[in-house]
């Protein structure tokens, strides 16, 4: 009998998202796969929505926004308590292949050392242009980039490959992975948490892999999340969280500070050109002195209140 799988669709707002979402995952071809709801407080109607319109999905409403990570870590415990052998994290922003878990699942399953594994995923605004073929990090540098970011992808290919992560966009882990492994970790609230627990998993024996056979569209522009102070925020801190819970090097911290981060605050600061970027800025100075003052989970309301 195929192993059971929980898609987990975590959702704050968007409820036409969440709607062309959970479409695309009614025409999933895996048999044995059940999908869940998590709701970040969404104030649109989305939990009402989807339980008229997919009633044999289930909905938790987790009454706070949690953000990605302790938000995804309430379907990640439904999965433990009720017995599921994967759990499938996927953004509500998606729409699917229908044979996309199947081709997950037979890749994860040929493999014992496999404990994670993601699609190729594609803008859905250019179905052909990929996103993320999994990511790389550069331990040097202390810089995580995705792989294949705006190739574009018109041939069939057909070997899964290792990767350093892979995007919590679209994550599938193994249950045995997930006992020895842990959840995600929940200082990060949003970006760079995947990434870390990838790295836990690699360094816990699991490999980690990009098939793909399995692909998803990804409603994302780069163009509005490089625009957001927000993103910028938990960006920037974040990735000086990631290199020091996964004890990079002096190196890293250094270029990581010095030569990106410091180069980038005098830039915005003293060129004309950069003037539309104070809001970036101010927010950029914030997260670094939260993350040397311990400041983790969510971001303080002074970075919430910024102009998006």
């Amino acid at each position: 009998m195929s192993p059971r799988v929980l898609v987990i669709v975590l959702c704050h707002n968007g409820v036409e998202l969440t709607l062309a979402c959970l479409e695309s995952l009614r025409r999933v071809e895996y048999e044995r796969a059940d999908v869940l709801i998590v709701d970040n407080a969404s104030t649109d109607g989305t939990p009402k929505a989807v339980r008229a319109r997919f009633p044999e999905v289930t909905v938790v409403e987790a009454g706070a926004n949690l953000g990605f990570a302790a938000g995804n870590n309430v379907g990640l415990r439904y999965a433990l308590d009720h017995g599921y052998d994967y759990a499938m994290l996927l953004n509500n922003d998606t729409e699917v292949a229908p044979d996309f878990l199947q081709s997950l699942m037979a890749a994860a399953e040929a493999d014992p050392a496999v404990g994670m594994a993601g699609p190729l995923i594609f803008y859905h605004d250019q179905p052909d242009i990929l996103w993320s073929a999994g990511g790389a990090i550069d331990w040097r540098r202390g810089a995580s980039r995705m792989l294949g970011l705006n190739e574009q992808n018109d041939q069939e290919d057909h070997t899964s490959r290792e990767v350093d992560f892979v995007s919590g966009c679209a994550l599938l882990v193994k249950r045995t992975a997930l006992e020895q492994v842990g959840l995600i970790d929940e200082r990060f609230y949003m970006y760079y948490e995947e990434t870390e627990w990838c790295v836990r998993a690699a360094r816990a024996g699991y490999r980690v892999i990009v098939v793909p056979q399995a692909r998803i569209w990804h409603k994302i522009s780069l163009e509005k999340r490089a625009a957001s102070p927000t993103v910028h925020y938990y960006m920037t801190r974040n990735r000086l969280l990631f290199l020091r819970m996964t004890g990079a090097n002096w190196r890293a911290f250094a270029h990581t500070l010095f030569l990106e981060y410091l180069r980038t605050l005098t830039s915005w600061s003293l060129r004309p050109q950069w003037r539309g970027m104070r809001a970036q800025r101010k927010v950029m100075l914030w997260a670094i002195a939260d993350y040397f003052s311990g400041r983790v989970g969510r971001a303080p309301l002074r970075v919430a209140s910024q102009v998006v």
